[in-house]
């Protein structure tokens, strides 16, 4: 254990202080080397430290400082997020139509989202019957209220398949005539 000289001699080098207010300091704390530093602090005789601060998960703030807020999703937000996502894009392929027509009088219409499930779930069913559709004069599109200018290019490359359809179709009529 240290002896009051040691404790006033460790003091006045820690606090920079002479050995009269250190010794007082010590003497007016019961010989408690924190304490005593206390009793400096407030009396002026030592500058505090500028900030304190505690340290978690290494990351240093301020004590009484606001905690930054943190942009991490957690993964019931990215779930509710990507929830609300594909309700969206069903309620638009509901409100949106895929049409079949044949001489420029419709036969029928399906909402787009039955059409993507019906494409998933049968494809070669569902690809193959509307390939033959288009040599049977079938025209196909896509028509509601979101379908907007960007989309009619998907519309004229319906029309331009429906016409190479109709190509190969007249091709195959020639050459059979021929023979």
């Amino acid at each position: 254990m240290m002896d009051n000289f040691e404790k006033v001699e460790k003091l006045r080098e820690k606090a920079n202080v002479s050995y009269e207010e250190a010794k007082q300091a010590l003497e007016n704390s019961n010989w408690d080397i924190l304490d005593a530093m206390i009793y400096l602090e407030q009396n002026g005789k030592v500058k505090g430290p500028e900030q304190t601060s505690y340290t978690t998960q290494n990351e240093q703030r301020a004590i009484g400082a606001e905690p930054e807020p943190e942009n991490k999703a957690s993964l019931g937000d990215l779930l509710s997020r990507f929830g609300k996502w594909c309700v969206s894009w069903i309620e638009k392929g509901n409100r949106n139509s895929f049409c079949v027509e044949k001489q420029n009088r419709e036969i029928f219409r399906v909402p787009i989202t039955l059409l993507v499930v019906l494409l998933f779930f049968a494809f070669w069913v569902v690809l193959p019957l509307m390939i033959v559709g288009l040599f049977f004069n079938m025209h196909y599109h896509f028509a509601g209220p979101d379908i907007r200018s960007v989309d009619l290019d998907i519309n004229k490359a319906m029309d331009g398949a429906a016409s190479a359809a109709e190509n190969i179709k007249n091709e195959f009529n020639n050459a059979v005539n021929k023979d």
